[in-house]
């Protein structure tokens, strides 16, 4: 656990420190930095989108996991979960919720997060989470300084998740194989990609409600690989 432990220090440290400008930072500014995420986070989504080898895996993937996502309501119990959190620690932040969202689908969507995990949780060196840390670092002090706190609270999201599966890389590391892990991030990618049309607000993408697409994927992958 200890790339996961580091990765949440970084990420908490790089929202203080993001915090401490956007107090400097005038409303046109934010605004702007605003934007250049939704960009960056359009091109990182495409980027990893181009991984797959099976069209028709990504495809029934988002089907299936967007219709599961939607029958479970998650989009909505995390919204009320930021907004428990936000009533909380008082934050009169009104992007407090959706710097949250943002920040926890960037540092977990992408195929580090499950290559990082894989290898501490086989008893290799976290050399890949250690370099993710550096990379979330400095991300959560661009997102802290568009979004506010939120993107601090996101690191509790994140050591769920990313602790999860390092504890469970044991099972599943023989599973995950190379095959499997470029579906899931590719499906992991266009997730990033309706993120970014949403933080650009373009149009509202229900993103959360499509986060069982990544386990969808990996099961068909492994199933047809």
């Amino acid at each position: 656990m200890t790339g996961t432990l580091v990765n949440v220090a970084a990420v908490v440290a790089g929202s203080v420190a993001g915090l401490l400008i956007h107090s400097r930072f005038p409303p046109r500014i934010t605004r702007i930095a605003f934007q250049g995420i939704g960009l960056f986070t359009l091109f990182i989504g495409m980027q990893m989108a181009m991984k797959t080898q099976n069209l028709l895996i990504m495809i029934f993937s988002i089907l299936i996991g967007a219709i599961v996502g939607e029958l479970l309501g998650l989009e909505k119990g995390i919204e009320r979960m930021g907004n428990w959190m936000k009533r909380k620690v008082h934050s009169q932040n009104e992007k407090f919720t959706e710097g949250l969202i943002t920040a926890f689908l960037l540092f977990c969507m992408g195929s580090m997060t499950i290559l990082g995990a894989i290898e501490e949780g086989m008893g290799g060196k976290p050399d890949l989470l250690l370099a993710k840390s550096v990379l979330d670092g400095f991300s959560s002090i661009a997102l802290s300084a568009s979004l506010g706190a939120g993107v601090l609270f996101a690191a509790v999201p994140l050591l769920i998740y990313q602790g999860g599966l390092t504890l469970l890389a044991g099972q599943l590391g023989a599973v995950l194989s190379p095959p499997v892990v470029n579906e899931i991030t590719a499906t992991g990618g266009l997730l990033l990609i309706g993120l970014g049309i949403n933080i650009l607000d373009i149009r509202k993408i229900q993103v959360l409600n499509m986060i069982p697409a990544l386990p969808v994927a990996g099961v068909l992958s492994w199933l047809f690989h």
